[in-house]
This record gives structure tokens, C-alpha cells and sequence, in this order.
């Protein structure tokens, strides 16, 4: 593993946002969801393509707390403008879980 400096980590914006919207990413080519994640009054709210299928429905997302880098510049996607990476884990099967705090946190509150 190569190690990076107190600096190259610091130039990595990990906000917390409360999901607002989910639906089923159609015209994704592997199984998505197109989130829309609101990060408070400061960054506003963000749209995020995010392959978590496995194990969250669209409905039991809305209202979650989650983490998401909030500085990479946009990409395109499909035909979605991703704005934000929402961040989660690999089980032991291969899923992603969300990587969430365990309070709740001011939304746009940045990761220490």
C-alpha cells in the first residue's frame, strides 16, 4: 500500500449528506441507483449514480445519512452528470454497504 501525505488527504472533501431522491438507474450497465444527496445550504443538493442494489431498495434509502466525496469534478455516466462519489465497503459477497456515520452530523459536515 503506498502511503500519501497529511496534505494529498486534505485536498479529499468527504462531506455528509441526507439522501433525498432514489430511483432505478434504467440505462445503467450494471445495477444502480441515480441518488440525489442533499449536503445542506453551503453545497446544495448533488446527483450520484451509485451501485448499491444488492442490498438497499430506492425507498428505504430515502432520509439516509451518507458520506460522498464532494470535490471530484462532475462525470458523465450513462446519461446522468454524477456530481459526487457516494462511498461504501465490500461485504464478503461482493456487495457494497454505505459508509455512514453512526450520528447524526449537520449535513455538509466535513470528514476530520
Amino acid at each position: 500500500m503506498s502511503t500519501l501525505s497529511w496534505e494529498e488527504f486534505s485536498r479529499v472533501e468527504l462531506r455528509v449528506g441526507r439522501i433525498t431522491h432514489a430511483e432505478v438507474f434504467e440505462k445503467a450497465r450494471r445495477p444502480a441507483y441515480v441518488l440525489q444527496v442533499d449536503f445542506g445550504a453551503e453545497f446544495g443538493v448533488r446527483k450520484s449514480s451509485a451501485q448499491i442494489t444488492e442490498l438497499y431498495d430506492p425507498a428505504t434509502l430515502i432520509g439516509r445519512l451518507v458520506v460522498a466525496v464532494t470535490n471530484f469534478p462532475p462525470k458523465q455516466i450513462g446519461p446522468i452528470m454524477s456530481e459526487c462519489l457516494v462511498t461504501g465497503f465490500h461485504n464478503e459477497d461482493g456487495a457494497v454497504a454505505l459508509c455512514v456515520p453512526d450520528q447524526d452530523v449537520p449535513l455538509g459536515t466535513r470528514l476530520m
